[in-house]
């Protein structure tokens, strides 16, 4: 690990004003510390913010749930309450990383956490190419890339797999930075870079997350399902979570979520299509599935993800109607 500088702040302001281009935040540092350690990043500081009390707090604003970036996925995943109030967060929490993980890891930082993908992380960039320019991904090892979103040049997939819930919940994110503070919906927030140097997050130079926001679960019915290579620790091969508004038996609405599919959390507008005035059960489970992955689109040795896909919107939307999980 190369040498930094190590600053600490104690608001948010301060946070703000140490940074430049060099820096990085420290929040639980599971994932930025060993990014360093493999000098796949080199920043020149590190600002440690987790000393800013107002970034830890949980708190009902106008019936919405406001949470501190700083709040770690373990002590989320404890909160009274949540396993029945926001059940596919809760799941979605508790299947995160391995427990000693989860009680250092934060909310911020998972959502902001950088790509799994073994190109970038030694040290190959996001749009890893050869000398003659060509993806190193389409012409390698492409098991655990994307297949959807990926008519290139990123073939990454976006890693964190709390994003697809709060996005299915319709979640938005605070951010602050030296032009003060802004909000956008989570689904925004991320983007698929189109040449080398672009973030795969909507963070501006020297902003950092403050607060995410979910709004009212009032009525809504949600769902989430994780496929992975085992039942221990593991990345997940296929993520889906749901969450839907009824009439009845009738689904009146639906946001479909995929997680580890494409560069940034996958929303299928086909899959809610295939589900709006439908009654939810095995059938239309299914069918929304296939609608899900009608326009995956395999790079030569991921194409078994697009049968994982399927499977994780179908057992959502499955989980979604027994009751959440």
């Amino acid at each position: 690990m190369r040498p930094f500088e190590y600053a600490s702040a104690k608001t948010k302001q301060q946070a703000v004003a140490l940074l430049n281009a060099d820096t990085a935040i420290l929040a639980g540092g599971s994932d930025l510390l060993a990014l360093m350690k493999d000098e796949v990043v080199t920043p020149k500081r590190l600002v440690n913010i987790k000393d800013i009390p107002d970034l830890h707090a949980v708190k009902n604003v106008k019936n919405e749930t406001v949470i501190g970036s700083l709040k770690t996925l373990g002590d989320l995943a404890e909160i009274p309450g949540w396993d029945k109030h926001f059940p596919a967060l809760h799941e979605a929490l508790n299947e995160a990383a391995s427990p000693q993980i989860r009680n250092v890891a934060t909310l911020g930082g998972n959502l902001c956490q950088r790509p799994r993908c073994w190109y970038f992380r030694n040290g190959l960039g996001l749009l890893p190419k050869a000398a003659n320019d060509e993806s190193l991904v389409l012409k390698g090892d492409n098991r655990y890339h994307a297949i959807l979103g990926n008519d290139g040049p990123a073939y990454f997939v976006s890693p964190s797999t709390i994003a697809p819930v709060l996005i299915a919940y319709g979640a938005r994110v605070r951010l602050l930075g030296p032009n003060g503070a802004r909000e956008v919906d989570l689904e925004k927030f991320y983007r698929i870079p189109t040449k080398e140097g672009v973030r795969e997050h909507d963070l501006e130079p020297n902003e950092i997350v403050t607060e995410v926001v979910i709004p009212s679960v009032e009525g809504v019915k949600t769902g989430y399902y994780e496929v992975r290579q085992k039942e221990a620790f593991d990345w997940p091969l296929a993520v889906a979570a749901v969450a839907l508004t009824m009439a009845g038996d009738t689904v009146k609405s639906a946001r479909v979520v995929m997680g580890q599919v494409a560069p940034i959390p996958w929303i299928s507008k086909e899959a809610a299509d295939a589900l709006a005035g439908k009654p939810l059960n095995e059938e239309t489970a299914m069918a929304a599935a296939n609608a899900a992955v009608a326009h995956a689109k395999s790079l030569g040795k991921n194409k078994y993800k697009i049968t994982l896909a399927k499977v994780a919107v179908k057992r959502a939307l499955l989980n979604a109607a027994k009751g959440g999980a």
